[in-house]
């Protein structure tokens, strides 16, 4: 064989060994997928990578005995464990989300917020789209009530701002809690609704997007649609402390951001009573300094009793009974 003739034979050779070495790379990976999953890695391992995700840091010694115990006597599964930490006072009040964490805080919170509103048979959720299911926003950050109908009014999606742009729903869905319905309109206009026809009239991370004006209209034809006794309920974000985050609105969408003083007052004179008023993220060093503190915001997650130190305002209105 001439040396060029072998070299053509080794260099054949060499690719062959790489594609057979990529293959079994390939094989193994997948081997090692399929087979290992949390539930079924080494006790030891398993508790290491618990700690590690939900806590940040090593087990101690007291947690893998207690751990090790329960999963030996079979009271516990391993895929109990995380939910166990989940539950401990480290993860709430220790573990906390960075400042660049700050939208998914937010929305944590919001779901907290949504489980403490009043039981209602007939709901309307302004701007209550959910970009990732048909079932809307109330119903996926955790309302955990029956309805007997909820209505979402929302912008057609031609007609929304594009970061909010999504897919028609259908015009309804039916979900375990009861059947939600879709209308494609602006929220100043509910004259869909017959005078006290709705128990609750939400609106989440959406109040800010019309105008004052446009407010106003809202929240008046809110009171005309509310049954005696309902409730209107907002979270939105609150300007004492988004001012302090930057001089523009937070959200190119915006078209007003309101302080705790401006909303109440807004509410109070359209007739309603306000029920509770709490906040979520609390923001007290950055608003006692001067200085946005996104870790500060971001790691306060949860409602708060101090509404205008927070980073977002969380209010239920009621309308009064009938004299």
């Amino acid at each position: 064989m001439d040396r060029g003739a072998g070299l053509r034979v080794a260099r054949r050779a060499l690719r062959l060994s790489r594609r057979l070495a990529r293959r079994a790379r390939s094989e193994a990976g997948r081997l090692v997928t399929s087979r290992f999953t949390f539930e079924t890695l080494p006790t030891e391992a398993a508790l290491r990578l618990a700690y590690e995700i939900m806590l940040g840091r090593e087990p101690d010694e007291e947690g893998i005995r207690y751990f090790t115990e329960n999963l030996a006597n079979m009271t516990m599964r391993m895929t109990d464990v995380p939910q166990a930490i989940r539950s401990s006072e480290e993860f709430q009040n220790v573990v906390r989300f960075g400042g660049h964490m700050l939208g998914f805080s937010i929305h944590a919170g919001r779901s907290q917020f949504i489980k403490s509103l009043p039981k209602a048979a007939r709901i309307v959720d302004l701007g209550g789209t959910h970009l990732h299911r048909a079932e809307g926003a109330l119903y996926g950050l955790g309302y955990p009530y029956h309805f007997e109908e909820l209505t979402v009014v929302d912008l057609h999606p031609d007609d929304r701002h594009v970061i909010y742009r999504a897919g028609l729903n259908p015009d309804r869905v039916d979900t375990d809690h009861g059947p939600v319905r879709y209308r494609y309109h602006s929220m100043t206009d509910l004259s869909a609704f017959a005078d006290s026809s709705v128990e609750l009239i939400y609106s989440g991370q959406s109040f800010e997007h019309v105008t004052r004006e446009d407010g106003q209209v809202v929240v008046k034809e809110a009171m005309r649609v509310l049954a005696p006794g309902g409730h209107l309920a907002l979270d939105t974000p609150n300007a004492r402390v988004t001012r302090i985050q930057q001089a523009a609105f937070i959200d190119p969408d915006h078209k007003v951001e309101y302080t705790y003083p401006e909303l109440r007052g807004l509410l109070v004179g359209a007739g309603f009573e306000i029920e509770s008023a709490k906040g979520l993220n609390l923001a007290e060093h950055t608003v006692a300094t001067g200085v946005f503190d996104a870790d500060e915001v971001a790691g306060h997650c949860g409602l708060f009793d101090q509404i205008e130190d927070c980073y977002i305002l969380c209010v239920v209105a009621r309308k009064p009974e009938v004299a």
